[in-house]
């Protein structure tokens, strides 16, 4: 930007984006100078350089307001647990995979945990039973981005919302 440039001619686009030909740097800080504005390089690795008239501390907060308009406008997508037993009653069940529906509605992943305790830990396959049906329960509204799987002595599944 402006006296940090170290380079001896540089391509020149004027303030409204028209092309002002290869200057020397002296003259393009000159022109800069007399419209009250910086020289401001944007392609460096050009032949020439290329170098634009603009303000530059006007350019640098519309771009400092453009990412926090990205950043308000973007989702922030939560992972919300549900946690089942290998013996979770039929009204339990159902009545998790209702917070699970409604997780999945509003736009989150869900965690689904199977957890095993002591002796349960021999009956795996009861556990994979399970979670399958509940993916099954949620087949219209979720889709399995990670099947079951064993940690320990939890089995895992995330579901994520179909869209």
């Amino acid at each position: 930007m402006n006296e940090r440039i170290r380079i001896k001619e540089v391509r020149v686009i004027s303030p409204e984006g028209a092309q002002l030909g290869i200057l020397p740097i002296q003259e393009a800080l000159d022109i800069a100078k007399k419209l009250t504005l910086d020289l401001v390089e944007v392609a460096p690795e050009a032949k020439p350089p290329v170098c634009r008239i603009m303000n530059y501390g006007k350019y640098r907060y519309e771009q400092s307001k453009k990412t926090r308009e990205a950043r308000k406008k973007q989702t922030v997508i939560q992972i919300k647990e549900i946690k089942l037993r290998p013996k979770t009653e039929e009204h339990d069940f159902q009545f998790k995979a209702r917070h699970a529906e409604r997780f999945l509605k509003e736009g989150n992943k869900t965690k689904v945990t199977l957890m095993f305790r002591g002796r349960e830990m021999v009956h795996i396959q009861r556990g994979k039973v399970q979670l399958d049906r509940f993916a099954e329960a949620l087949k219209e509204i979720a889709l399995i981005e990670q099947y079951p799987r064993q940690e320990g002595r939890n089995m895992v599944m995330i579901l994520t919302p179909k869209h």
